[in-house]
Order: structure tokens, then C-alpha cells, then sequence
């Protein structure tokens, strides 16, 4: 699958938060809700996920490496892309 598209809502005010992303994949898939997170290690990217009682469960992922790997650059590019705009 091709990224075709990434849209970054940069958030302001929100600790680790630091970022919301829509990816579109093969201008046929949307995946919204995608995290940009602050973490021990640097930013990473958290998977839309659902809560049920005390625990969280990505409700999709990249199923292998490749795929996540090309996630991450293509939003991580989107995301500073965005904050040099904003500046």
C-alpha cells in the first residue's frame, strides 16, 4: 500500500500529546486518530485504540515492519513539515 496522504493537527497544551494525524492509504483507506507522542525515547506513533475496562487495544496497526516503518517517516516528514509552517 501507497501513502498518498497525511494530515497533521498539531496540539497545543497537552503534555505528551503532542500531535493528531489522518494517514490515507491508496486514496481508498483512512486511518484516523493517529497519536503523535512524546516519550521517554523521543516521539513515537500510537495506533487508534479502544478502551475496554483497564485496558487499551489498537483497533487497526501496521501488520509488519515494513509498513510501520513507512508510516512513521511519512508522518514524522508531515509533522515537521507542519511545525516549520506554524512558525
Amino acid at each position: 500500500m501507497k501513502i498518498t496522504s497525511v494530515n497533521v493537527r498539531l496540539m497545543e497544551n497537552t503534555g505528551k500529546l503532542k500531535a493528531v494525524c489522518k494517514v490515507v492509504m491508496d486514496d481508498e483507506l483512512a486511518i484516523h486518530e493517529l497519536k503523535i507522542i512524546e516519550g521517554i525515547h523521543g516521539l513515537f506513533i500510537a495506533m487508534p485504540s479502544r478502551q475496554v475496562k483497564d485496558e487499551y487495544f489498537d483497533i487497526v496497526h501496521p501488520v509488519t515492519n515494513t509498513m510501520r516503518k513507512k508510516m512513521e517517516e511519512a508522518i514524522f516528514k508531515a509533522y515537521e513539515a507542519e511545525l516549520a509552517r506554524v512558525e
